[in-house]
């Protein structure tokens, strides 16, 4: 699978207002400051697509792009969207602000019905963290499909990413009975790009057929 076609389509602050469902579509979401932008532009190959920022919090409505992929054995191309939702954590917003963005996340992850997976974003420089725990158990509670994604394993050794991923896992067997699935990449080094966009086909073909 290669994706041919990544445009910007659309920005909304309300789920209703998203663009019609009638095609697959996979959303990445993280804390803030995660490399979800570069992640993004690494996995289509565009580095102006997602706009990227030093200031945590830049992303801050529903962003969507209309991608276009080859399907493997078929001249056909899928078409699908990719999401790029605001990120959730220490963002210097006020109260006020955080809550509306936490009711729009919420809104459209529960009410947007052609969502086929979430990719949650985890550093993986950090330890364990609670805010990322608690986001994915209320994704589990909701019962919305999604995967993590570990980022940044080129920012530190690869032994300290490792022990940091295990315990991440470790901290999850404590009240998980099945581990959710997971990626491990690096936006330079271009790591896990394959993986994803594997995992993204599959499941359009699950669709499909």
């Amino acid at each position: 699978m290669e994706i041919k076609k990544a445009v910007y389509l659309i920005s909304n602050a309300d789920q209703a207002q998203c663009p019609k469902a009638d095609r697959p579509e996979f959303a990445f979401i993280g804390r803030s400051n995660v490399g979800k932008s570069s992640l993004i532009n690494m996995i289509c190959r565009n580095n102006k697509l997602a706009k990227t920022s030093s200031a945590p919090g830049k992303t801050q409505l529903i962003n969507h792009f209309d991608i276009e992929s080859t399907v493997p054995n078929n001249k056909g191309l899928a078409k699908w969207y990719l999401v790029d939702l605001p990120g959730y954590g220490f963002a210097k917003v006020s109260q006020s602000s955080r809550r509306r963005w936490e009711q729009m996340i919420e809104n459209y992850l529960r009410k947007r019905e052609n969502l086929i997976n979430v990719f949650v974003l985890i550093d993986s420089r950090h330890k364990p963290q609670k805010i990322d725990i608690e986001f994915i158990s209320q994704l589990d509670q909701w019962e919305i499909p999604f995967s993590l994604v570990f980022t940044k394993t080129d920012k530190e050794k690869p032994a300290v990413v490792d022990a940091n991923i295990k315990a991440f896992f470790e901290k999850l067997r404590e009240t998980w009975q099945f581990l959710p699935q997971h990626f491990v990449t690096s936006a330079e080094k271009q790591q896990g790009r394959e993986e994803i966009l594997h995992f993204i086909q599959q499941k359009n073909e699950s669709v499909a057929g």
